[in-house]
C-alpha cells in the first residue's frame, strides 16, 4: 500500500493524522480497543526520538520491547535503545508481583513512562497499548514521517477472561505461513492470547507428520473446480488430478509458535475426529470403516454423502495411527491444550460397521452415540499421557465427555456448554449466531457470497456471554470466548482478513473489557484508530460497517422505505431520480413513503464525504405492489414489496416454505383487474440445495370463494435441479382475466436426488415477487 493510499483510507475513518495527532481525540476518550479498564487523562505529551531509553529488568522483557521498538526501525527510521539494569532511562518496566496475571499500568507522563505488571503477559499488553497511541503509519514498513508522540495518561487494566481466542481454518482454505503471522500480529494488538488453529478437515490436512507422509502427500490436495463456490464442487473422480492445497512442514509450525509466543498467543492445534477426517482417509483408507465403499478423496466442497465417512471406531489400529499423529503434534505444540473435535460426526457406517457393533458389545455401550464417547474419552486419555488437556467441540456432551475436557459451545448460541459445566468442565463461548466470522458481515448485496445470514460488528459486539438464567456454579468455568473463521468461501489471503477484521476487534472488546461497561460510540473510534493500523499494515478488512440495510414493506397501498446503517455517526444522503447521492443530497430522517415506481439510491456520507457504497434501490411498480397477502406471516409481504432479491437466498428480500409439500398465497389487489400475466420471481441455488417448485397453479377469483385456474406448469426433475445459481421468472400468460385475487399454489420438489450434491436433502423453493401484469 502506498503512502497516498494510507493518507485515503485514515480520511475515510476520520483518524488522519497529522502533526498534532492525539490519539484520545474524540471528546477526550480512548481510542484504544479493547477499552482500557481505567484511565485518566493527563496534561502534555511523551516524545519517541532516537534518543529514547528503555530500562528493562531482564533477558525475558528485553525481546517484548525489542519486538516493540523494531515498529520504530521500519517506520520512524530510529530505533529506540533498550538496556538492562540501567538507572536513568525515559520508559522503565518494573516488576510487580502484587498485580494480577496480565495485568499491566501505565503512566505516562511528558518526560517519562513508567510500566509495571507482574508478568510477560502484562508488559506486552503495555505496550501494545502503547502501540495503538502512537499513530498508525508506526505500522508502516517504509519510512515515513511523522511526530512519533503519545498523549500523558494513567492507566490501569487487566482482562475480563483468561482465554480470548480465535479459531483460523485453514483446511479448507490454506493459508500461507506469512499470512498466518500477519493474522497472528494483527491479533496480538488486540490483546488476544489463543489462536486455535483448524489443521484438519475433510478438504485438507495440513501439517506434516513425518511417520505418516501421505498425510500431506495425499491429504494436503485436491481437485481445482475452477471458480465453482465451495457448495457447488463435486468431489474428486479417480485418477483425478489434485493440484490444489498446501501444507506446512514442521519448521514452518515450530516458526509459527515461536511467532505466537514472542506475542503472547498460544496457538492450539487442532486434529479433528472421529469426524471431518475425508483428507487423512483419502491418505489412510485402511482407518475407515470396512463397510464403506465408495473412493475416499480430499472433498473440494460439501462433499455430499462422502462427509458420512469417519474413522473406524472398531479397529484399534485406527488408535494406534492416530496417537501416532498425536506423538509429534504434541512435540509441535507446546501449548497445554489440544483440540480433537469431535463435532457432525455422522455414525452411518458406525451403524453397518462390523468392528464398530462388536466394539459397542464388547465396551457394552449403549449405541452409536456413546460409541464416539468412547473414541474421545480414550483419545483424550492419551492426550493426559503426554501432559495435555483435551478440547473439544460441543457434540462431546451427548455422551460422556472426557475427563476434565475443555467443552467449545458453537451450536446456536452455544447452549450445549453448560451441559458440560453443569457436570464440573470448563468451556468457552463461541456460538454460531454470533461468533462465526463466515457469516455477512453486512447489508449482503454488498457483501461477497457466503453462508447463512447476517452477524455484523454491532452483533458481536453487542453479545454478552454470560446469560441471564446461568446457574451461579457456571461463570466461574467459563474460561472465555473465541471467534470462528471458517474459510468455505475464501480463494485467497484477503479474503480471510476481509471476514476477519474489524469485527475481531468487537470480539476483543467482550474478552477484555469489564463486563457493563460497552460504550458502543466509543468503541467505533476505538476501532477506527485499530483499523487505520491495519491500513497501515495492508491488511485487507471489510468496511460494510458504512453500507445502508433497507427494509421495505407494503402499507396500505404504498411502500414504506427504511434504511439503517449500524453507526450512528454517519449521515445516509438519497436521491429518487437514479442520480448517485452527493453530499447535497436529500437527508435520511424517517422512512421514506412510495407510491410508483421509484429508483431510490443512497449512502453514507461523513464529513462530507461519501463512505459507504451506494445502494441502488429500483422500486418498481405492478398491480399486485404494496397490496396486501390475505392471512399473511410477516414475511409473506416479501413478495409484494417492489423489490427483486439477489442471488443470496438469505438477504431478507426472499420467502421460502421449508419442507411443506404444498403452499399457498392469496395476494388482494384491492378492485377487480384485468390481469394480462403472472410472474413470480424464482431462485435456483444449487449448493445450497435451493430449486424450483415441482408445480405452480395460479387461480383468480372476484369474491374470495369462487376461484377459477388460469395457469398450471409442472417440471421435470432435470429442470427443477439444474446446476447453478441464478433468477429466473416462472410466468403465465393469462387472457384478460378479470379478478380481484390472485392465488398462487406451489408443490414441492422434495429430495435432492442422488446424484446432488446435497442427495436426500429436502429441496425448498424461494419466490421474490409476484409481478402482476
Amino acid at each position: 500500500m502506498t503512502k497516498n493510499n494510507i493518507i485515503i483510507a485514515l480520511l475515510l475513518t476520520g483518524l488522519f493524522f497529522n502533526s498534532n495527532w492525539n490519539a484520545y481525540a474524540v471528546s477526550g476518550n480512548p481510542l484504544i480497543v479493547p477499552a482500557p479498564v481505567q484511565m485518566t487523562m493527563g496534561e502534555g505529551e511523551f516524545l519517541f526520538s532516537p534518543n529514547t531509553v528503555f530500562a528493562v529488568e531482564n533477558r525475558e522483557q528485553k525481546k517484548i520491547v525489542d519486538n516493540f521498538t523494531a515498529l520504530f526501525t521500519q517506520a520512524a527510521g530510529f530505533t529506540p535503545k533498550v538496556e538492562t539494569g540501567v538507572k536513568e532511562a525515559a520508559v522503565r518496566l518494573t516488576t510487580d508481583v502484587a498485580m494480577r496475571p496480565e495485568a499491566y499500568h501505565l503512566q505516562v507522563s511528558s518526560g517519562r513512562i513508567q510500566i509495571k505488571a507482574a508478568d510477560e503477559q502484562g508488559f506486552f499488553y503495555a505496550l501494545q497499548t502503547l502501540r495503538l497511541l502512537l499513530p498508525p503509519v508506526i505500522e508502516n514498513v517504509v519510512r515515513v514521517d511523522a511526530e512519533w508522540k503519545i498523549p500523558a495518561v494513567t492507566i490501569n487494566d487487566e482482562p475480563r477472561f483468561g482465554y480470548r481466542g480465535m479459531m483460523l481454518d485453514v483446511s479448507r482454505f490454506f493459508t500461507p505461513k506469512k499470512e498466518v503471522l500477519r493474522i497472528i500480529d494483527c491479533m496480538a494488538m488486540l490483546k488476544l492470547n489463543m489462536l486455535h488453529f483448524h489443521l484438519s478437515d475433510d478438504n485438507g490436512w495440513r501439517l506434516e507428520i513425518k511417520k505418516y507422509p501421505r498425510l500431506t502427500e495425499v491429504g494436503a490436495w485436491c481437485v481445482n473446480r475452477g471458480d465453482a463456490t465451495f457448495p457447488d464442487r463435486r468431489n474428486q473422480k479417480q485418477g483425478e488430478p489434485t493440484p490444489k492445497g498446501g501444507f506446512y512442514t514442521q519448521e514452518d509450525i515450530k516458526e509459527i509458535v515461536a511467532y505466537a509466543a514472542e506475542r503472547q498467543i498460544q496457538v492450539i492445534p487442532e486434529i479433528d475426529i472421529p469426524g471431518h477426517s475425508n483428507a487423512a482417509l483419502a491418505a489412510y483408507p485402511q482407518y475407515a470403516c470396512p463397510v464403506v465403499e465408495d473412493f475416499i478423496s480430499v472433498l473440494p466442497g460439501l462433499g455430499g454423502s462422502n462427509t458420512d465417512i469417519i474413522y473406524c471406531a472398531g479397529n484399534d489400529k485406527t488408535f494406534e495411527f492416530l496417537q501416532g499423529i498425536m506423538d509429534e503434534v504434541t512435540e509441535l505444540f507446546p501449548s497445554k491444550y489440544i483440540h480433537l473435535g469431535g463435532d457432525e460426526a455422522w455414525k452411518t457406517y458406525w451403524k453397518k460397521c462390523p468392528l464398530c457393533q462388536a466394539r459397542i458389545r464388547e465396551e457394552k455401550l449403549k449405541d452409536e452415540e456413546a460409541l464416539q464417547g468412547y473414541f474421545m474419552n480414550r483419545m483424550g486419555k492419551y492426550l493426559q499421557t503426554k501432559g495435555k488437556v483435551l478440547m473439544g467441540w460441543d457434540e462431546l456432551t451427548h455422551s460422556k465427555i472426557p475427563e476434565d475436557a475443555v467443552i467449545f459451545g458453537w451450536q446456536g448460541y452455544g447452549e450445549a456448554a453448560l451441559k458440560a459445566a453443569a457436570q464440573g468442565h470448563r468451556f468457552v463461548m463461541t456460538p454460531a449466531r454470533v461468533t462465526y466470522l463466515i457469516r455477512y458481515q453486512g447489508p449482503q448485496w454488498f457483501e461477497p457470497l457466503t453462508y447463512f445470514g447476517n452477524i455484523t460488528l454491532k452483533d458481536v459486539y453487542d453479545y454478552e456471554p454470560v446469560q441471564k438464567g446461568w446457574k451461579p456454579e457456571y461463570e466461574p468455568l467459563l474460561m472465555g470466548v473465541q471467534a470462528c473463521m471458517w474459510t468455505e468461501f475464501c480463494n485467497k489471503p484477503e479474503d480471510v482478513t476481509y471476514h476477519i477484521f474489524p469485527r475481531l476487534a468487537a470480539l476483543a472488546e467482550i474478552a477484555w473489557a469489564p463486563k457493563g461497561t460497552k460504550d458502543w460510540r466509543r468503541f467505533l473510534k476505538a476501532m477506527d484508530n485499530y483499523t487505520a493500523h491495519l491500513n497501515a499494515k495492508g491488511i485487507i478488512y471489510s468496511e460494510s460497517m458504512y453500507n445502508i440495510q433497507h427494509t421495505v414493506t407494503a402499507n396500505n397501498g404504498k411502500l414504506n422505505v427504511k434504511l439503517e446503517c449500524i453507526r450512528p455517526d454517519v449521515e445516509i444522503r438519497y436521491t429518487t431520480d437514479g442520480m448517485q447521492p452527493g453530499k447535497s443530497s436529500a437527508l435520511y430522517t424517517e422512512s421514506l413513503e412510495i407510491n410508483s415506481t421509484t429508483y431510490l439510491k443512497c449512502a453514507t456520507f461523513a464529513n462530507g464525504k461519501q463512505i459507504g457504497q451506494t445502494l441502488d434501490l429500483p422500486l418498481v411498480w405492478n398491480k399486485a405492489t404494496a397490496k396486501p397477502i390475505l392471512n399473511a406471516q410477516k414475511i409473506d409481504n416479501l413478495l409484494t414489496n417492489g423489490v427483486r432479491g439477489s442471488l443470496r437466498q438469505s438477504d431478507f428480500e426472499w420467502r421460502t416454505w421449508d419442507a411443506m409439500p404444498e403452499a399457498s398465497f392469496t395476494i388482494d389487489l384491492l378492485q377487480p383487474e384485468v390481469i394480462h400475466e403472472v410472474a413470480l420471481g424464482c431462485l435456483t441455488n444449487y449448493g445450497m440445495g435451493a430449486h424450483k417448485p415441482k408445480s405452480v397453479k395460479v387461480e383468480v377469483s372476484e369474491d374470495n370463494a369462487r376461484f377459477t385456474v388460469v395457469g398450471e406448469k409442472s417440471f421435470t426433475s432435470d429442470e427443477i435441479f439444474k446446476e447453478g445459481n441464478f433468477i429466473e421468472d416462472i410466468a403465465f400468460k393469462i387472457n384478460n382475466a378479470k379478478a380481484r385475487y390472485v392465488r398462487v399454489t406451489s408443490r414441492n420438489a422434495g429430495l435432492c436426488p442422488e446424484n446432488h450434491l446435497r442427495p436426500g436433502q429436502q429441496s425448498r423453493y424461494y419466490y421474490d415477487e409476484i409481478i402482476i401484469k
